[in-house]
């Protein structure tokens, strides 16, 4: 039995290190916090899209699947890795290249997606992407339109002629495919926002119909169910709510815009973004709830997105979401067994951890943790990257400082 120094010992220890933990953010300038975002984003996204624009990624990457997989995965897990990827870098790549070492990087991230971008819709590249066989191509086809919507300047003008028309035909093959009666209807919606965007027309049924049922499945107090249902997931943040914005954004500048529906929309996505900086602990953990939970820190697209287009609360600063994700993804990405020996993501939460990765869990999947760094399209000298850290809301709260009463929405 260990002597009761000895315990009040550990216990001290314990604290010291819970303590370190917390003190860490304060350690870290915000100029060093953005070059971690950095990093950590190129770190994740550089397999797929090196690979993809030498057309080698079915060669070179891995399929980790769970136990219970439906199948091989192979189908679908490419364009899942470069769907979600493109995704997420892109208000990143949107600043464009400059002569700063940042830029300079974002330079060579912009051609290398360019290049992924054709290889993945040429029917004659070694890497050339399912868009409509099987249903889970609508997903993805979803998230690389989504992609292509967020950097329309550095991921659309400057393609070829042929590359876009391969784009477009890829898109409109995605058709083919029946969503399901839930959040899956977005994905059409996502499509045919981007060929609204990048083709001129779209499918108006195809585009309103998703709207008109997300916005009959609001809940309340910012959240919105997956379908008729609630499920207690991340699914508002992966998909539900970024998609709303970015959907009613294209139709807007189309002049096709449902300007009550975008209003409310907003203001619900920021009551949601509230609620996700309230969930993350002092220590950058957060609750495991609900399924896809090997999508890691892509659980807060939502916040980063509303923190991107600035439309947080009043009563949050941009530095204390800057901080409480930093502390988040620092904790996950650092984790043993995140990335395998070649750099790929594996499956888990928090390390490697198979079992936790449902059936239509893969290699590819996991690519949606790259939605945590949306806030990266935020020029490097705006505010949530230059102010002083701040502590978020929980960190406030069990530090005993005073915070502002939370209320529904």
């Amino acid at each position: 039995m260990l002597k009761i120094s000895n315990l009040s010992f550990l216990i001290s220890l314990l604290f010291i290190s819970l303590n370190l933990c917390a003190q860490e953010v304060e350690e870290s300038s915000p100029k060093e916090v953005r070059e971690f975002y950095v990093n950590s984003l190129v770190k994740i996204a550089d397999p797929v899209l090196s690979n993809l624009a030498k057309g080698k990624l079915k060669e070179s990457m891995p399929i980790e699947r769970s136990p219970g997989a439906w199948d091989d995965r192979t189908h679908v897990t490419y364009l899942e890795a470069f769907g979600r990827t493109l995704s997420g870098i892109a208000p990143w790549l949107e600043l464009g290249p400059d002569d700063t070492k940042e830029g300079k990087f974002r330079e060579k991230y912009i051609e290398l997606a360019q290049l992924a971008i054709d290889k993945a819709t040429d029917p004659e590249s070694a890497d050339f992407m399912n868009f409509n066989k099987d249903r889970q191509p609508l997903v993805d086809a979803a998230f690389f339109a989504q992609g292509l919507l967020r950097a329309p300047k550095q991921l659309w003008e400057p393609l070829s002629e042929t590359t876009k028309k391969n784009v477009i035909k890829a898109l409109k093959s995605s058709r083919d495919i029946e969503p399901y009666y839930s959040n899956w209807l977005l994905f059409t919606g996502m499509i045919e926002a981007a060929l609204l965007k990048f083709d001129g027309k779209a499918d108006m049924v195809r585009l309103t119909y998703p709207i008109n049922k997300h916005m009959e499945w609001y809940l309340g107090d910012g959240m919105y169910g997956d379908g008729p249902d609630f499920h207690w997931d991340y699914y508002n943040s992966f998909v539900i709510q970024p998609m709303l914005l970015d959907i009613l954004k294209v139709m807007d500048e189309a002049g096709v815009g449902r300007k009550e529906d975008f209003k409310k929309v907003q203001q619900r996505a920021q009551r949601y973004a509230s609620i996700q900086e309230r969930l993350i602990s002092p220590t950058g953990t957060y609750p495991p709830i609900g399924r896809s939970l090997a999508y890691r820190f892509g659980a807060f697209q939502s916040l980063s997105q509303v923190a991107l287009w600035k439309n947080l609360s009043k009563e949050i600063a941009p530095s204390q979401v800057r901080s409480a994700l930093y502390t988040m993804i620092k904790r996950q990405i650092k984790a043993k067994g995140t990335f395998d020996k070649e750099g790929w993501l594996q499956v888990g939460l928090v390390g490697h951890q198979n079992n936790i990765g449902e059936g239509y869990i893969s290699t590819g999947s996991l690519y949606l943790c790259t939605e945590a760094f949306l806030v990266l399209g935020l020029s490097p000298d705006d505010e949530f990257w230059t102010s002083p850290s701040q502590p978020w809301t929980q960190k406030k709260i069990w530090g005993g400082e005073n915070i502002p009463i939370d209320h529904a929405h």
